[in-house]
């Protein structure tokens, strides 16, 4: 699926007189591919056939600072950082977590969020967040998510507890077929649970996994396009400018907007200071 949007200026015509000719020179305006995830509430998703959702709102509002064409170009969630890093598209929107294994591959802007995994269940559902993880659970993720490492990291590859992976596209195929009684619970970041909570699914928190994991756009390894300074600015003004908590507050009314920008890994190379843009910032 794809829908174009944002800042469609015009192409600029300048003229020049070398040598008693006129010569014409066209000044196209750049236009960049942004990937996103599109069922993936709040960050990203379609409804009435436009795209919608946190990341969705905030990369128009950051093409507007930076004065580009964006079109979005909705993929699986799989696929978007091999795509990202095969220059296939030239940003990633949605919401990323920032991880050691990811920035090997593309990189990171400033972050823009931070976030927690939250264990769902069934709401009629009398597991706790720790049998819900363990003891035969059958546990759904997201292919290639923060989520599924960190349960093979932590608990699939490094223990002896019986517990089985079901491997989604989509968080939604997820928590639907949890409902069904296909698999006994879901790890989601906190901010897309309480969405699925506040659209009335049926479910619930079992509890959380403290992570304090940074969400970031993303740019191709080593930001060929040359666009991670205008991202990281466009990222810090509409945070100053108060358009960032209006987004936010759009789709999770009432929810702490965290400082731009957050906390980010030591591990992260475009996060050490000078930071692309923004020079003043980042760790030293």
């Amino acid at each position: 699926m794809k829908a174009i949007r944002k800042s469609l200026l015009p192409a600029l015509m300048g003229t020049m007189v070398l040598g008693g000719c006129l010569t014409t020179t066209a000044f196209a305006q750049e236009s960049y591919t942004v990937g996103v995830e599109a069922s993936f509430p709040p960050w990203a998703y379609v409804e009435g056939g436009d795209f919608k959702g946190i990341a969705i709102d905030a990369m128009e509002a950051i093409a507007d600072e930076m004065g580009i064409e964006i079109e979005f170009q909705d993929m699986p969630f799989p696929s978007l950082i091999p795509a990202l890093a095969a220059e296939k598209i030239d940003i990633l929107a949605t919401g990323l977590t920032v991880t050691e294994e990811r920035s090997r591959n593309i990189d990171f802007t400033i972050p823009w969020w931070e976030t927690n995994d939250v264990v769902l269940v069934p709401e009629d559902s009398e597991l706790n967040v720790f049998s819900a993880v363990c003891c035969g659970a059958r546990v759904g993720v997201q292919g290639g998510s923060s989520q599924q490492a960190w349960m093979e990291e932590n608990v699939v590859n490094t223990t002896d507890i019986d517990v089985e992976l079901a491997k989604y596209d989509n968080y939604v195929t997820a928590v639907d077929d949890m409902g069904v009684g296909r698999i006994s619970s879901v790890i989601v970041d906190d901010t897309s649970a309480q969405e699925y909570i506040n659209a009335g699914k049926p479910v619930k928190m079992a509890g959380k996994i403290f992570i304090r994991a940074p969400l970031a756009l993303a740019v191709t390894k080593d930001d060929p396009q040359g666009i991670l300074g205008d991202l990281n600015k466009g990222i810090l003004a509409i945070y100053e400018s108060g358009e960032w908590e209006e987004i936010v507050h759009e789709y999770i009314p009432d929810v702490s907007v965290p400082t731009i920008p957050g906390h980010m890994p030591d591990f992260v190379d475009t996060y050490q200071k000078p930071v692309a843009g923004l020079p003043e910032h980042g760790n030293e």
